[in-house]
Formats: structure tokens, C-alpha cells, sequence
């Protein structure tokens, strides 16, 4: 018979909160993951904000491109105004001074002055120099006095643009010159031309039928415009809205040059807005001595006319 062990096996069983190597970090994690929501949910906010602000800007690149007959097929219907419409332009209050008796810009009562002299003209350009110095567009901004009015050239640099590029939308600061002329231009009794310009630069595809920088040159030219109205101007002061592309650029060395993307002012002199108009209305006088003036289209001239165009290959 075998003798029994005097020590007998046991099973010890540990009880215990000990600590698993997964729990050294503790609740860290948990903070880390909060932080990284939050940021992801920072940005996912950012993100939207631009979104909002692109989708508020094509909506107003499109309207204007609707009014001005750019999209003839969603074009409004003509209608009878009964309220100030919509403006691409972003509104800023404009300071008016004297009351409906008075002859400030804000009576449309008010007497008006005419600069027909040299000496006036040049008056008019010193009174615009010193609006565009306070606005801080003084490098952006030069006047020529010349035999038909006051050329103003409103264009870009290298460092400020007077358009968000490749758009019709005006920026901040060149919103805010044109409504401070707004007034100013209200109270004279010259006729504006407005002319657009536009660097070289194309764009993508054929120019046919497409938005091209014609389109974009008269918008811009539109959107100047509709600044100075909101600045009090009258709306009879604008004569013609002309847009030019890239035709006439002031740096023709340099056809992408800021230089040349531009608003041009033409102030016109009484004569001068005269013959204008006398341009576009209806037949009459020859406005330049040996030539003709054709009304009846049977008229013998006309056959004369036609006589000298080349014949069709």
C-alpha cells in the first residue's frame, strides 16, 4: 500500500481588481475622440459656410446675366415696377445730406450743374480723385481731360481688383467708390457713358454663343451702374453701356495686364452727348459735311449704295 502524500495539490484561485494592460491609458482616448468630433464637426461647418456664400454668389451672377438678356430662355417676363428689384450689388448705406426742400443730391428736384470748360472738367476730377483717396482706390483710379468730357478709368492693379476675376461681381471696395460718386454725379447735368473692359485672357472653348468676355465686359459695366444708382445717381444720367472685350487696352505690351481690365467714365460735354445721341436716334441731318442721310428705302442713293459693295463669290 502506498503511503499518502502528506501534501496534497490545490487549485488557488486569484481574486482581485488588477489592472489590464488596456486600461493604462485610462479615459484618454475618450478626450481624444471627443477633440477629434469636434474639429471634424468645425470643419464640416467651415465647409458649409463657403458653400452657402459660392451658392449665394452664383445666384447673383446668374440674376444679373437673366436681366441683362444674357439667358433668354429663363428671362422675366416685362412687367410693370412697383418696387425697387433686386440688385447683384451688395448694399451699403450711402450718408445723404439736406431734405425734400432742399437742393442736395436727395431732392431729384434739385437744380444741376453743367462741366462744359476745361477748368470744370478738371474741378470734377480732383472732386473724384479725392473720393477714390478715401476709399483707398487712389492707385486704382486716373482722369483725363479731353476735347468730348471727362475720362475717368476705373481699373485693377496688381494688389486690388475692382471685379472678382472672370465675373461680374464687384468687390467690396469698388462697390463702396461708385456709391461715393453716386451722389456727386446727381447733381450734374452731363450724360455718362459707361464702358467695360476686359484683359486677354479667354475663356475655355470656341466664342460662339458662349459667355465670352463681350458678355463679361458689359456686365461689368452694368454692375458699375447699378452702383452708382444705388448711390443716388439719376437714372437718366447713363447715355449708353458699351462693353469691349479686350479691344481697346491701355497696355497693349502687356495684353493680361491689370491695366487693362477696367470701368471707363466717359463725363460727356453738352455737344458731345448731343451728337451721341444723334448717333443712335432717328434719321435727320448728315452729321458730317458731304455725307448723306438715306431715309426711303427706294431712295436712288441707296441703288448707288449697293452698286459699290462687292459682288458675291
Amino acid at each position: 500500500m502506498s503511503k499518502p502524500n502528506d501534501k496534497h495539490e490545490s487549485t488557488i484561485v486569484k481574486r482581485g481588481g488588477g489592472k489590464h494592460k488596456h486600461e493604462d491609458h485610462g479615459g484618454a482616448w475618450k478626450v481624444a475622440f471627443a477633440d477629434f468630433c469636434l474639429a471634424l464637426m468645425a470643419l464640416f461647418l467651415v465647409l458649409w459656410l463657403i458653400a452657402a456664400r459660392e451658392q449665394q454668389n452664383l445666384k447673383n451672377i446668374v440674376r444679373d446675366a437673366t436681366e441683362s438678356g444674357l439667358m433668354d430662355q429663363l428671362g422675366q417676363k416685362p412687367a410693370i415696377a412697383t418696387e425697387p428689384s433686386g440688385s447683384l450689388i451688395e448694399r451699403f448705406e450711402v450718408p445723404r445730406t439736406g431734405s425734400a426742400g432742399d437742393s442736395g443730391p436727395g431732392n431729384p428736384s434739385a437744380p444741376r450743374v453743367g462741366y462744359e470748360t476745361p477748368a470744370e472738367l478738371a474741378a470734377l476730377s480732383r472732386a473724384l480723385a479725392e473720393l477714390s483717396a478715401d476709399a483707398g482706390l487712389a492707385s486704382n483710379v486716373a482722369t483725363v481731360v479731353t476735347p468730348y468730357g471727362l475720362r475717368v478709368m476705373l481699373h485693377d492693379t496688381d494688389k486690388q481688383g475692382m471685379f472678382m476675376r472672370g465675373s461680374a461681381l464687384p468687390t467690396g471696395s469698388f462697390t463702396r467708390l461708385l456709391q461715393k460718386m453716386g451722389p456727386l454725379f446727381a447733381q450734374m447735368k452731363n450724360q455718362i457713358l459707361i464702358v467695360g473692359h476686359t484683359d486677354a485672357s479667354r475663356y475655355a472653348g470656341a466664342d460662339k454663343g458662349g459667355y465670352s468676355n463681350w458678355a463679361l465686359s458689359t456686365d461689368r459695366a452694368l454692375s458699375a451702374r447699378r452702383a452708382l444708382l444705388d448711390g443716388g445717381m439719376r437714372g437718366d444720367s447713363v447715355l449708353q453701356i458699351v462693353g469691349m472685350a479686350e479691344r481697346g487696352p491701355l497696355d497693349a505690351a502687356d495684353p493680361l495686364a491689370g491695366l487693362n481690365r477696367r470701368i471707363e467714365l466717359l463725363i460727356l460735354t453738352g455737344k458731345q452727348s448731343a451728337a451721341v445721341s444723334a448717333m443712335f436716334g432717328a434719321p435727320g441731318k448728315p452729321v458730317a459735311p458731304g455725307s448723306e442721310t438715306i431715309v426711303n428705302g427706294s431712295d436712288a442713293a441707296l441703288g448707288a449704295l449697293r452698286s459699290q459693295l462687292p459682288a458675291t463669290p
